[in-house]
């Protein structure tokens, strides 16, 4: 049995967000087919990257992220 899926994928340069980022660097979301979580496809001068995150694990990162100590 052959399953076919349509999946969300968002692409964007990375010089518009970074100052340190070169004229090739971007970053690229693909969502899971069952809609848990997206894979990050990260390519910079100095690295790549790609990792997958679950939307719980989303949350998780930007709440710390986002955490102001007071």
């Amino acid at each position: 049995m052959i399953e076919v899926n349509k999946v969300r994928s968002l692409f964007t340069e990375l010089k518009p967000y970074d100052v340190f980022a070169t004229g090739d660097d971007y970053i690229s979301i693909t969502e899971w087919h069952n809609g848990e979580g997206f894979d990050v496809d990260l390519h910079s001068h100095t690295t790549k990257q790609l990792f997958q995150l679950s939307w719980g694990e989303f949350d998780a990162l930007t709440t710390l992220v986002n955490y102001k100590e007071g």
